[in-house]
């Protein structure tokens, strides 16, 4: 039974109430029917002051806040404690909201501002227990300088609380003020502490995958499973790291240069096919010290009728966990295939100003304001009392720079998407769990949710050696069923099982560390001494600096990477068994992939390095492959690859590279699927003169997907309706998108039962994570399979006006006559009206409050529409899910260019703007610039800065 008995059930109606007065009470802020006074006062009340002086009690010397035009802030002060101190303070005038909702959410108390609407996820989050780990680091793991910085920020962040409460914070805080009693309460270092956590969630890796693939067993065989997940193409789209080697406990790269000079050794690019996992039992093979089975935790499922039987448990239990895990994207965005970033460094002997250029674009979902928040730190004068001179993307809530450059070096990040996650069943007893053939007790605590306007809830929090039992937080997870895909010598399943997860990140960390060490490091050397401490999560960092002739550049590979014992990741795991245990955990003592023997490079003869999520490099057994397993889940390097062949075109015959032409490819919209499937569909004989008038829009399109193309919504509207047809249909109704019905047969006992009836079945999967999403991995699934024009895969059903398909031109025809009549209905019947653009929207949406409330309130809060270009994959990566429409999920949340030449002279951009307050000038002045692809000037001297500045604030002691 779950352990969170006591308290009210949450209901939707309580929500929608609290928020209905929300929106009433926003009106009258507005001035939409209660007159100018709150008109004024409510919504500017709450504007910073950014000229002339203010007191910043616990100063010790002034700190000058330069603001340019786009309200984007440089700090000057004399002492690093002065300098966080009043980060805190500027943070805090800009968006506290935002810094005040993040709190709540880390620490599971958004019930606490929201109501009972939130109660699910606020217990969620508690089983995580990111609050808990974020207090173990801050208790056990951060120096004491680390924790001066954070306690300075802490108190300028209270500096600006202090007298203040309601409409002088914001209008949102204003309407809580007006709902009922809620008061902001002081800041503490461990609310900074704990957004890595929210980071780190976001950017968790191929926990979804886990869960789709335990899902899919239900209905698809082994090897169907395995078509929908093929093996990297490592013979087509290179990983970042190409060759290198570990002997001695060291990571060696191959083909580098020294620090200053250019590299002379040749790389090549490895290839490997090798298999994965299905839900069979599969032969174990041993990379390094690490071992990696070819297979989940199942044991002979010979055939599709025995994997659905086997699997109706565990199907109920993870189709739960993943509507559980549908509510945290209202917080953090969705986690899926499109959910990346792009980075490239370009070394200076290829480039025009003859030292490096370095570019970054972090794909997370839309947030208004956006997670990102501009800003400088300077010091005056260079001392051991001041160390930073420092500028680029922070964390409101949280002090240091998280991705940018100081005087000597540039840093970029993507995600490496390490597989830091695993599900563990757990067979539950009266009196504990199992465990190597013993019951063992539960480490329980107990946690209370307040509630604003209802009564609190108490839950209890249970943990196994494996982690916390999430599949307490639900009722239908509750229990697994009766026959859970699990080995013939699994413990006997009793009222079913419940579900642990293992994750780095719940584990105490120094990740806080490496940000100040980052802000500080003058070589390579520093920046990877400092990437040893960024634990969680784990990112692919890119490295230029301007020492010598043409500058240096590198990468590093960090993080906290999990050696397993038996298993690979790619399934639940029983965590009954000893064997499937992680090395590092409480039964081992090998611990994780040490951080001397983790992939890096430095001065590539190639000239340049490109991380996009793809494969970090090539592991396996053989000379010269990686001995770990860092992850099977890479993204597939459709974005990699096309930023590889731009950089290599631009530089052949001597060509050089400058920052425009870096900005140019940022928003590179080329469709790698679309040039794949684009010859194809314009031979497919069209007898209707509308889908035939359709087709020709593909005959001369260069695969671009500009904001105006036609094309490009047509061809886009063919791949969906293709995923469709070949693929989303065959899903279990668990991974389709909810509302998507369809009529199957009720397989009763099993499919084996051939009079089973023929019921309507809808899916239940939200529309940010249903399947098939369009990702790059479907890419390389349709490449795979495009060949064979007979596999089965093209059949699809068919209807009362339709003949069914068998061959891939049927079904290819059939998408192609769907899209034309999707389009009609969307865009209207006249192509010269269709756009990609029109499809493809962007709107932002303020946290919690527009993204929960009714229509009225989003337009109060919210903005756009923005027509967009570029796509799914793309360089340009504006995301879009395939099963469930065309609309914006997730973007380049920034864009950057730094010049290693001249800092001055590079170039930046946020998706919205600086401030978090709705009718402030600076709430999305970037996004139109943003949405056309532009940068905005990004001074760093003295001299810049104070050419740029439009409005200076002086705070004083």
């Amino acid at each position: 039974m779950p352990a969170n008995s006591s308290g009210p059930s949450v209901k939707k109606k309580g929500r929608r109430a609290r928020l209905i007065v929300l929106v009433m009470v926003l009106a009258l802020l507005a001035g939409l029917g209660y007159g100018a006074y709150w008109s004024v006062d409510g919504v500017r009340a709450s504007h910073p002051q950014t000229t002339g002086s203010l007191k910043l009690p616990g100063l010790t010397g002034t700190v000058d806040v330069k603001r340019d035009e786009h309200g984007i802030p440089q700090l000057y002060a004399d002492n690093d404690e002065d300098l966080f101190r009043a980060q805190g303070f500027v943070h805090a005038q800009d968006r506290f909201w935002e810094m005040d909702v993040r709190r709540h959410m880390t620490s599971g108390r958004l019930s606490e501002m929201f109501g009972s609407g939130q109660v699910e996820t606020d217990a969620f989050l508690r089983t995580l227990g990111w609050r808990q780990v974020a207090q173990a680091e801050y208790d056990t793991k951060l120096s004491p300088e680390t924790k001066k910085y954070l306690q300075a920020y802490a108190d300028g962040v209270n500096a600006y609380l202090k007298g203040k409460s309601g409409k002088d914070l914001s209008v949102e805080h204003a309407a809580l003020k007006l709902t009922g009693d809620y008061t902001p309460e002081p800041w503490t270092p461990v609310d900074s502490v704990a957004w890595l956590k929210a980071m780190a969630w976001d950017l968790r890796g191929n926990m979804q995958d886990e869960i789709d693939r335990s899902l899919m067993a239900g209905k698809l065989t082994p090897q169907q499973i395995d078509d929908l997940y093929p093996p990297y193409p490592f013979d087509r789209n290179k990983p970042i790291v190409e060759g290198g080697s570990v002997a001695g406990g060291k990571y060696t790269p191959q083909g580098t240069a020294s620090a200053g000079s250019t590299g002379t050794g040749s790389t090549g690019t490895g290839t490997g096919t090798g298999s994965t996992g299905g839900t069979g039992t599969g032969t174990g093979t041993t990379t390094g010290s690490q071992a990696t089975p070819n297979g989940g935790i199942t044991t002979g499922l010979a055939d599709n009728a025995s994997a659905q039987g086997a699997s109706v448990g565990l199907r109920t239990r993870l189709s739960s966990l993943a509507k559980t895990l549908d509510e945290i994207p209202a917080i953090l965005g969705p986690n899926g295939s499109g959910i990346g970033s792009n980075s490239w460094v370009v070394a200076g002997k290829y480039t025009t100003t003859g030292k490096p250029l370095l570019a970054n674009d972090p794909h997370l979902s839309p947030q208004l304001p956006s997670v990102w928040y501009q800003m400088g730190l300077h010091c005056r004068a260079a001392s051991p009392r001041c160390q930073y001179d420092v500028a680029g993307f922070t964390f409101s809530g949280m002090p240091g720079v998280v991705i940018g450059h100081n005087a000597d070096i540039a840093w970029g990040m993507t995600n490496l998407g390490a597989d830091v996650t695993d599900l563990y069943l757990e067979q539950i007893k009266p009196d504990g769990y199992v465990y190597d053939n013993k019951v063992v007790p539960f480490t329980t605590r107990e946690e209370e949710i307040k509630v604003a306007g209802g009564k609190s809830k108490h839950i209890t929090v249970r943990t196994t050696n494996n982690g916390p039992l999430i599949s307490d937080r639900s009722d239908e997870l509750a229990t697994v069923g009766s026959r859970a895909p699990v080995s013939g010598s699994a413990p006997d399943r009793g009222d079913g099982y419940g579900v642990a997860l293992r994750w780095t990140a719940l584990d105490p960390g120094k990740s806080m560390e490496a940000v100040f060490k980052l802000d500080r490091a003058k070589d390579f050397a520093a920046f990877r001494a400092a990437a040893r401490d960024f634990e969680v999560p784990s990112q692919n960092l890119i490295y230029a600096d301007n020492k010598g002739l043409n500058g240096n550049i590198g990468y590093q590979a960090p993080g906290r990477i999990p050696i397993r014992g038996a298993g690979d990741g790619r399934m639940p795991a029983p965590g009954w068994d000893p064997k499937y245990a992680w090395k590092g955990g409480k039964d081992g003592a090998t611990g994780y992939v040490p951080q001397d023997e983790m992939p890096y490079d430095s001065n590539p003869a190639r000239g340049y390095i490109v991380t996009a999520n793809q494969a970090v490099t090539e592991s396996g057994t053989a000379a010269g492959k990686y001995p770990y397993v860092l992850t099977t889940d890479w993204g597939y390097g459709a974005r990699s690859q096309r930023i590889n062949d731009l950089i290599e075109a631009k530089t052949k015959d001597n060509g050089k590279i400058s920052t425009d032409d870096m900005r140019t490819m940022q928003m590179d919209n080329s469709s790698e699927i679309a040039a794949l499937l684009t010859p194809m569909l314009a031979k497919i004989p069209v007898s209707d003169p509308d889908v035939r008038s359709a087709q020709k829009l593909l005959e001369d399109w260069n695969y671009t997907q500009e904001p105006d193309s036609a094309a490009a919504a047509y061809f886009n509207a063919v791949w969906r309706n293709i995923l469709k047809r070949a693929f989303g249909d065959k899903m279990p109704k668990e991974l389709r998108v909810t509302n998507s019905c369809m009529n199957v047969q009720d397989s009763g006992n099993g499919p084996a039962d051939d009079l089973a009836a023929v019921v309507r079945e809808c899916g239940t999967r939200g529309a940010d994570s249903a399947q098939p999403d369009g990702g790059d991995r479907w890419f390389e699934v349709v490449r795979r399979l495009v060949k064979d024009e007979k596999s089965p895969w093209w059949t699809s059903p068919g209807t009362v006006r339709e003949k069914a398909t068998t061959t891939r031109d049927e079904l290819f025809a059939r998408a192609m006559k769907d899209a034309r009549w999707e389009l009609t209905a969307k865009l209207g019947k006249d192509q010269s009206t269709w756009s990609w653009g029109r499809l493809h929207q962007l709107t932002l949406k303020n946290q919690t409050i527009g993204t929960e409330g009714p229509g009225f309130m989003q337009w109060l809060l919210n903005r756009g529409p923005w027509n967009l270009g570029g796509g799914e994959a793309t360089v340009n990566a504006t995301g879009w899910n395939a099963s469930s429409g065309y609309g914006v999920t997730w973007v380049p949340s920034m864009r950057m260019v730094v010049n290693l030449n001249d800092l001055d002279k590079s170039r930046w951009i946020n998706l919205t703007g600086a401030s978090g307050h709705a009718y402030n000038a600076h709430y999305t002045d970037q996004t139109t610039l943003w949405a056309k692809g532009e940068l905005l000037d990004w001074p760093f001297g003295k001299e810049a800065v104070d050419k740029a500045t439009v409005d200076t604030l002086t705070l004083k002691p």
